[in-house]
């Protein structure tokens, strides 16, 4: 006979709701009945079981169904007639995966502010998670501000870096508002937060205080150090990481000193990070039912990146110096002058890769003269080389010299700006670039969901929310917190009163 294990994540009841079993082929039955088995990746329960499920305030937010006819399935309120609103299918349980994204089943609790724990939150999201993001009341995440051009005022990062998210506005510094918080947690499967290592604990809102709320929880956290060691309670951001990761020290021209990416890069690799440990974890879970702690430190993610330097000291003493545009000894692999006065980047560095650059140039004796002939001797005579290439390439116009490239199978590239990336062909037959109507900007051009996955794909469904914009639907709906208690707390500043602008 099977040992059988408490159903976790979506697959359990939420509050008011015992757990039903599991067995090991993936099939689950309701706690409440004896018919009706879940499929296996399913993972919802008959509503019709659930008489305690029912919610008691609230209504649906798309439609306003009102409470009482709302149904509630796993921890979603869901319209009765077919399990979805019939103006909002998405809303049914029973959607297709297509439609509902594949992380639709989880919920996660997103604090902190500014990127590198928001852009952990953003990736989940994309692919369906619904994503809860907690903000201080009245003023919400300073990415609300940022941004080098402000139409009317707004922040045009903020659409992009909080879409598909939900917003409700709790004073986490207020013990009613931590209490709040600590009810949601009860209800979710990840919380999120980028706070200086100690803040949560300050909080009331560590990770073992957490669990003995809801053990399957998994807490993921992004920091400049770590949660541990020496550093940790540093303040730190993006750049620091940057820097003691070693991506500073090796970028920029070498007659310059260390330079930096156009982007906050060190942010945004922890939290890719962070988001590959939390779906890890939550992985784990399935077998062992229990939730971790995902800890991102930004100058170890940067550090995973580095390639091979620290083990080319640590056998050969060699320190990595910077090089400007150039690879040392990767050698053709670099920007070229065309005859408009641009350039393109053209990458030829594998012998046969070379053997045909050399045939597209008119130059095929290249491919067997001993000092380009191989990857070691084309390193070692790579400033001529590639002074041989410029003097060819900045004859001929972009377009001219890519037709010959691509003829001879040379990997080349433009080097775009975002007006090139909107009207490139290749971007518009992927949709690398989606459009999102936004409530006071319009509509928004903006980089879509990566990776695509072929059954089951993210997507796009709105832009970032307006500071408070799910207060109700949380507090009243999910919480079943009543109007005179959110009437009171918010005179109090424990919450937001209303919807804000963005």
């Amino acid at each position: 006979m099977y040992r059988t294990r408490p159903l976790r994540s979506a697959a359990r009841c939420r509050r008011g709701n015992r757990p039903g079993r599991c067995r090991p082929r993936g099939r689950a039955r309701c706690a409440r009945s004896a018919e009706a088995p879940v499929p296996a990746g399913r993972r919802w329960h008959d509503p019709r079981h659930h008489p305690k499920g029912r919610a008691t305030a609230g209504s649906c937010a798309p439609c306003h169904t009102r409470a009482a006819d709302l149904t509630r399935v796993s921890h979603r309120l869901i319209c009765p007639d077919n399990f979805g609103c019939e103006d909002h299918p998405l809303e049914s349980p029973f959607a297709s995966p297509r439609e509902r994204g594949p992380l639709s089943d989880l919920r996660v609790l997103e604090m902190g502010q500014l990127l590198a724990g928001p852009f952990c939150g953003q990736l989940l999201a994309d692919f369906g998670a619904e994503v809860i993001k907690i903000e201080q009341p009245g003023t919400g995440d300073p990415m609300r501000e940022w941004g080098r051009e402000k139409p009317h005022g707004l922040s045009l990062w903020w659409p992009v870096i909080a879409r598909n998210k939900k917003s409700v506005e709790i004073n986490a510094r207020e013990p009613e508002g931590q209490a709040i918080i600590r009810d949601l947690v009860a209800k979710s499967d990840v919380l999120l937060e980028n706070f200086r290592p100690g803040t949560m604990e300050k909080w009331g809102l560590g990770y073992d205080e957490l669990a003995r709320l809801n053990p399957g929880l998994v807490m993921i956290r992004v920091s400049g150090y770590g949660q541990t060691g020496p550093y940790a309670k540093r303040a730190g951001y993006g750049s620091i990481g940057e820097a003691m990761g070693g991506l500073r020290y090796v970028t920029g021209d070498p007659d310059h000193p260390p330079s930096r990416a156009g982007i906050s890069i060190g942010d945004t690799l922890a939290a890719t990070f962070a988001c590959l440990g939390g779906l890890v974890a939550l992985h784990a879970r399935e077998r062992s039912g229990r939730g971790q702690v995902v800890d991102s430190a930004i100058y170890e993610a940067v550090l995973a990146v580095m390639e091979s330097l620290v083990t080319e000291f640590d056998k050969g003493g060699y320190i990595r110096e910077r090089t400007g545009a150039i690879l040392p000894n990767v050698a053709p692999s670099n920007i070229y002058p065309t005859r408009e006065g641009g350039y393109v980047l053209i990458a030829a560095n594998q012998d046969t890769v070379f053997a045909r650059l050399a045939e597209a140039m008119g130059r095929a004796e290249l491919a067997t003269d001993p000092r380009y002939a191989t990857h070691t001797a084309r390193g070692k005579h790579q400033t001529e080389l590639d002074a041989l290439i410029a003097e060819w390439s900045s004859k001929l116009g972009r377009e001219e010299l890519g037709r010959i490239l691509d003829t001879h199978g040379v990997p080349r590239g433009d080097i775009y700006r975002a007006p090139e990336m909107l009207q490139d062909a290749h971007f518009k037959a992927r949709d690398a670039i989606v459009r999102v109507m936004h409530p006071m900007l319009g509509e928004l051009k903006m980089q879509n969901v990566v990776p695509k996955l072929s059954e089951t794909p993210g997507r796009v469904s709105a832009p970032g929310p307006a500071l408070g914009q799910h207060n109700e639907e949380i507090f009243s709906g999910l919480l079943g917190l009543p109007s005179p208690r959110l009437a009171e707390l918010a005179a109090r500043g424990v919450i937001g009163a209303r919807p804000l602008a963005a």
